[in-house]
């Protein structure tokens, strides 16, 4: 026998009540990163609809997870928007995606709900790679957020863990070829400054939705001690009680940092 939709609700609804109760009575983590994947299986498997409709409800999803982080208190959230791999695919899709990254970006810079919780918005990934009017769109958001301190949304645009890294080590390179650093003084807290979140704390926890169990080229030098949680839910189709379970796991696992 089906049961009718209102008690489902009902159940559904008292048990994320509990769920965010206790999730908040917990210590949160101050950064959470997100590899943000499932947009094109969720448009075709769920909707039966064009890749692109996935893409759209993607980028809306990503406006209610920001305002989830902002009301846990949850400073720093860095989300993997466009890897350097996926410049591969189709051209349509890839301009596509560039106009949707460019209007993203405009809208972030504009939102009053972003300017009223003071976020700051970021971009990471290498710049050259980008048409101009994404990189504008870029400096548009940066300009007009960058005075905000209290909390962050990092947007990982051409970005990849192993390009970070490189760029990391040439500019220390080019450091120590000018001599305003030393050879010897170089160790892992140097690599730690001059990788793209230098300025912040690493991911405490980092979160992957579609099911699929793997980084991707993800903020490898930073991931090194974050908690890993894999959603068997595609990212348009996460939910808010999908965030408290991530959530929740966070708390309960022991961080030990190899002590």
């Amino acid at each position: 026998m089906e049961v009718p939709r209102i008690i489902s609700d009902r159940a559904y609804s008292t048990y994320e009540s509990m769920i965010e109760k206790e999730v908040s009575s917990g210590v949160m983590p101050r950064h959470i990163a997100v590899i943000m994947d499932g947009n094109r299986r969720y448009a075709e498997e769920v909707l039966g609809a064009d890749p692109v409709e996935g893409h759209m409800l993607g980028r809306k999803k990503l406006e209610e997870v920001l305002h989830w982080c902002l009301d846990l208190d949850i400073h720093v959230l860095t989300v993997y928007a466009f890897s350097t791999e996926n410049f591969n695919r189709e051209a349509s899709e890839v301009d596509y995606l560039m106009d949707l990254l460019e209007k993203s970006l405009y809208e972030f810079a504009d939102d009053e709900e972003v300017h009223n919780r003071k976020v700051a918005v970021h971009v990471i990934g290498d710049r050259e790679m980008l048409p101009d009017n994404v990189i504008k769109a870029m400096e548009y958001a940066e300009e007009r957020t960058g005075m905000y301190t209290e909390n962050r949304l990092n947007m990982a645009i051409a970005y990849s863990g192993r390009q970070d890294i490189v760029a990391a080590v040439r500019s220390i390179a080019r450091d120590a070829v000018e001599g305003s650093l030393s050879p010897e003084e170089i160790d892992e807290s140097t690599v730690s400054r001059y990788i793209s979140t230098g300025d912040l704390p690493d991911p405490d926890l980092v979160l992957r939705t579609s099911g699929e169990v793997r980084i991707s080229n993800f903020l490898l030098w930073q991931m090194a001690y974050s908690e890993l949680y894999f959603a068997d839910v595609y990212w348009p189709g996460f939910r808010h009680i999908d965030f408290l379970r991530a959530i929740r796991t966070y708390q309960q696992r022991k961080r030990r940092f190899g002590k």
